[in-house]
């Protein structure tokens, strides 16, 4: 079985809405919003397994409170980390798995440590978004 199909099926055990497939780029994008999961990108780049959800847009230059606080955050984080995109205006979520080895707990694990940051995270991101 290839990592694609093999990463779909588990997404699919788990229950999450597929919103969208790219079968030739090996991408697909979940939600189950009430987990905090919204267009969270899933990315078979074989040999790893790459999990991105955009947070929020930086507008103008954040201050470096803003930068040390999502740092902290990262700390307390079971898998991934925020992040900042190439293009240095998004807040992302971030995490990368080995594909050769994955299982339905290891992918489930990093979908939920995303689930809690949000929860957990939620009133400072939602302030630093406005503050942007």
């Amino acid at each position: 079985m290839n990592h694609f199909k093999k990463v779909k099926g588990y997404l699919n055990e788990l229950g999450f809405a597929c919103v969208s497939e790219d079968s030739e780029d090996e991408i697909v994008v979940i939600e189950d919003e009430g987990q905090g999961i919204k267009n969270l990108v899933i990315d078979c780049e074989d040999p790893i397994l790459i999990l991105e959800q955009f947070i929020f847009e930086l507008k103008g230059e954040p201050s470096g409170s803003t930068y040390k606080r999502l740092l902290q955050m990262n700390r307390d984080l079971v898998h991934g980390a925020f992040a900042i995109d190439d293009s240095g205006s998004k807040v992302i979520f971030r995490d990368t798995l080995q594909l050769e080895n994955l299982d339905l707990n290891e992918l489930e694990g990093s979908i939920n440590a995303l689930s809690v940051a949000m929860a957990e995270n939620s009133d400072e991101l939602i302030k630093f978004a406005r503050e942007q």
